[in-house]
């Protein structure tokens, strides 16, 4: 072929159909409806999507309704400020770390507010320095924002001040569980003198961040900030500041999960809503944006193989920042241990990579047009939206707060999140998959709650949102490994009885290894065995009371009866299982010879291993009595 050909070679137009036959060829048969999945959101993915799908798109960033972002040039001339917030044990350390930190990429003053600020000599601004005249804010102040308010109203520059000092009681009071009036009042006080003293400084917060950490799906999360930030803009209005200024004391907050496309299209659908919702209050296009600060997703973080959080951060921050936000604080990946130097310089660094090396701030909207994308922002705006009205319906945040009703829907969803992670349907990696028992690690920190409310409230008790982890459960079941550990040592065992050759059982010893190792638990592997006598022989060389058959099907139906019907005539303490789940018209005769469960790949893993370390522990404990 010439190279003139290779020119005007062509590739001839295909359909939709013709895809789907080829994708049904490569399915043996089954309907491509096989692909299809379906999201916590109650969202069906399909497995392809075109311009079919196509829905009214927003011509341009910066207009319609603001899916594309807040800004025409997007984070060329408003880049993302990076608001890693920085950790301290004293004001003189944070004074110190501030000073490095914001020359070496940080771009915004973040941290925890604490108790301890106030322990120094002289004040918070002498503390903070030349930092807040060039540098903005990006503080959630909790209920420590008003302290904070009244010495930064101090400042000698204060009309300058700049980013966010900001407070969202309505996420405390869900996170605490107790409901305070008088401090709401008094909150919002706070809010109106602010307004006058430190004009640019944005203070009210819409945090939903407690309720991702609580295990909501991301339509509740959009319903809660689209409730949560109409609250706020009417009391705000009722107290007598303009609609325009009072959108612009305002900024949400979003946790950042795993689900890649989900939590992008959360953000550009989070605008859509908010746009929709300030156009009926009468605000004028240019006052309609939202204003954004992420961060990286707690609920995802784990304990074990910790190193595996820096790829989970980096996926979360790099879904923000096509999400288009203007604040990131990036998860260092030890944090739940406590975090370090090292930690906290990846984290920030994360971001400079995304900035300079990703080049994500040179390009506008790079998921816009989208398909994929732009169908499944509609879908949730929608859906969220049906959400808001439900809030709205019930009395709005405070009365579903207050009713239960809000908790009760969170936990729905958090059930189903922990039983896909029981079963193993959703992996974490080095927890409940390809977890190392030869790891050991720091304990995860001890969260000291503070008590903002003070007994002078009047306070009205609520069902809290607990904020939780993904691993935790798996976690639990470590410690409860390295107890047995510590009394017998070494990890607890199942015996593996591998019957046949190395070819025939290793598949599921494999599966069996990986499976008990999310637990702290180990394997006693057998060698080959297709004799009762080397059975019996490996059983009595064995500390263990529990032990499971592992070969192929052929191999339990030719040998794996007669040498299970033995072993639990003369070891009748002991306690048997399969690896791997028969038919079930086969399911009674093993159990009737002396099976109590299979082992499998749909088994609840928790559960099983849950039950296992609990009898181990039970009859240690007895032994030592005795």
């Amino acid at each position: 072929m010439s190279l003139e050909d290779l020119r005007n070679q062509t590739f001839p137009l295909k359909a939709k159909e013709d895809w789907k036959d080829k994708a049904e060829e490569s399915l043996k048969g089954k309907s491509v409806e096989f692909l299809k999945s379906s999201t916590y959101e109650n969202i069906v993915l399909e497995p392809l999507y075109s311009r079919g799908d196509e829905k009214h798109l927003s011509e341009y960033p910066g207009g319609s309704d603001f899916r594309r972002g807040i800004n025409p040039l997007g984070y060329v001339t408003n880049d993302w400020r990076i608001a890693q917030r920085v950790s301290y044990k004293n004001a003189g350390e944070l004074k110190d770390k501030l000073q490095e930190t914001t020359g070496k990429g940080q771009t915004a003053l973040s941290f925890e507010v604490s108790k301890n600020l106030w322990e120094i000599e002289g004040t918070l601004i002498d503390l903070l320095g030349n930092l807040p005249k060039d540098i903005p804010f990006a503080i959630n102040g909790k209920g420590l924002q008003k302290t904070l308010l009244e010495e930064l109203a101090g400042a000698c520059n204060a009309e300058q001040l700049s980013g966010y000092v900001a407070n969202d009681p309505l996420s405390l009071f869900a996170e605490e569980g107790i409901i305070s009036e008088e401090f709401f009042s008094e909150w919002l006080k706070g809010i109106k003198l602010a307004n006058e003293k430190l004009p640019n400084l944005r203070t009210v917060l819409i945090n939903t961040s407690n309720y991702h950490h609580g295990g909501a799906n991301a339509v509740q999360e959009l319903g809660i900030a689209a409730a949560t930030g109409s609250f706020y803009l009417q009391h705000l209005l009722e107290s007598g500041i303009k609609l325009e200024e009072a959108l612009t004391k305002m900024i949400f907050q979003f946790s950042i999960g795993s689900n890649f496309f989900m939590e992008l299209a959360k953000l550009r659908a989070a605008r859509i809503l908010w746009d929709k919702i300030t156009k009926v209050y009468g605000a004028e296009a240019e006052d309609r944006g939202m204003q954004i600060a992420a961060e990286t997703s707690l609920f995802t973080k784990t304990v074990y193989d910790p190193h595996v959080n820096i790829l989970r951060a980096g996926n979360e921050a790099f879904a923000a920042v096509v999400g288009g936000v203007q604040y990131l604080h990036v998860t260092p990946f030890d944090d739940v241990t406590g975090s370090s130097q090292l930690s906290e310089r990846i984290a920030r660094n994360t971001q400079n990579i995304l900035k300079d090396e990703s080049h994500l701030r040179t390009i506008v909207d790079p998921a816009g047009g989208s398909w994929y994308i732009e169908a499944l922002t509609t879908e949730l705006a929608e859906k969220a939206w049906h959400y808001f009205q439900e809030i709205e319906a019930k009395g709005a945040m405070l009365e579903v707060l207050k009713s239960g009703w809000l908790k009760d829907e969170i936990s729905t969803v958090h059930t189903k999140r922990m039983q896909d992670i029981f079963t193993r349907k959703q992996s974490i990696v080095g927890t409940n998959v390809y977890a190392n028992l030869a790891e050991t690690v720091a304990p995860a920190k001890e969260m000291i709650a503070d008590n903002y409310f003070e007994n002078g409230h009047s306070t009205i008790k609520i069902n809290a949102i607990t904020n939780t982890r993904l691993s935790e459960p798996f976690e639990e079941l470590r410690k409860i490994s390295q107890r047995i550990k510590g009394r017998l040592g070494s990890n607890p065992a199942i015996g593996m009885i591998c019957l046949g050759e190395r070819k025939q059982y290793k598949p599921r010893l494999d599966f069996m290894k990986g499976f008990l190792a999310a637990g702290g638990m180990r394997v006693a592997e057998s060698e080959s065995i297709i004799s009762l006598e080397t059975a019996k022989q490996f059983i009595l060389n064995q500390d263990t009371k529990y032990f499971c058959l592992c070969g192929t099907n052929d191999q339990y139906e030719s040998i794996g009866h007669d040498i299970l019907a033995s072993l639990n005539q003369e070891f009748s303490d002991r306690k048997f299982f399969l690896a791997g789940l028969p038919e079930k018209e086969m399911r009674t005769q093993w159990t009737n010879e002396g099976i109590k469960q299979f082992i499998h790949l749909n088994s609840n893993c928790f559960e099983t291993i849950s039950l296992l370390l609990t009898e181990m522990e039970v009859a240690i404990d007895e032994v030592s009595k005795a």
